[in-house]
């Protein structure tokens, strides 16, 4: 019997050592070696400290920045483990909130955050993406849309013309991937340093 089961445990074991062991540390290795700034996280760099990454987006709330998408993403309230409170872009918890279209949770969010929206630009109309949540809850990046439509608060909390901001913006904004795939975007975190740049 051993002589018939020793075949499938060496075969285990070699397929465990392969596929759990080898492969992730070449695939590492030469990632490192290709991609060195994405294998380390993408990592944003600000007078030598790290401030974020460009694949992860950060909760800026302040009138004076851009904003990005509303993060679905949750963590363990402190004062009742059992419970969850709102957690913006925790990438410890990555998820979308679940609430679907017939979800009157989800609509009552969507209308007051429109309505919140069109009191400071009552000019144009409210991007999706200002009021709707990523499927990661963690997307660092807006539309140029979205960035465009927040230029008239920014410009106003600052003190700078709206031109600057909108000149800004489109020098922030991303194409699509080898000119196909993908749709345009800002990363809120570089538009906001370029911000905070611009200023000085």
């Amino acid at each position: 019997m051993l002589k018939e089961i020793r075949p499938a445990i060496v075969f285990i074991v070699a397929l465990t050592i392969i596929t759990g062991l080898i492969y992730p540390l070449a695939m590492t290795g030469i990632a490192g070696v290709i991609f060195p700034s994405q294998a380390q996280g993408s990592l944003i760099e600000k007078d030598g400290k790290v401030v974020g990454s460009t694949l992860i987006g950060q909760s800026f709330t302040s009138d004076k920045y851009f904003h990005g998408r509303p993060s679905a993403t949750t963590a363990p309230d402190p004062k009742d483990p059992t419970k969850s409170i709102a957690a913006p872009y925790n990438a410890a918890n990555s998820g979308g909130s679940n609430l679907g279209p017939t979800s009157k949770a989800l609509a009552d969010r969507l209308k007051e955050d429109v309505d919140t929206l069109k009191k400071e630009n009552p000019a144009a109309a409210v991007p999706v993406d200002l009021v709707t949540t990523s499927a990661s809850g963690l997307d660092p990046d807006i539309s140029p849309a979205a960035a465009l439509f927040q230029v008239p608060r920014v410009a106003k909390a600052r003190g700078v013309p709206e031109d600057r901001l909108r000149t800004l913006v489109a020098n922030e904004t991303q194409g699509r991937w080898l000119g196909l795939l993908g749709e345009p975007r800002v990363n809120v975190l570089k538009l906001n340093l370029a911000l905070d740049a611009l200023k000085s």
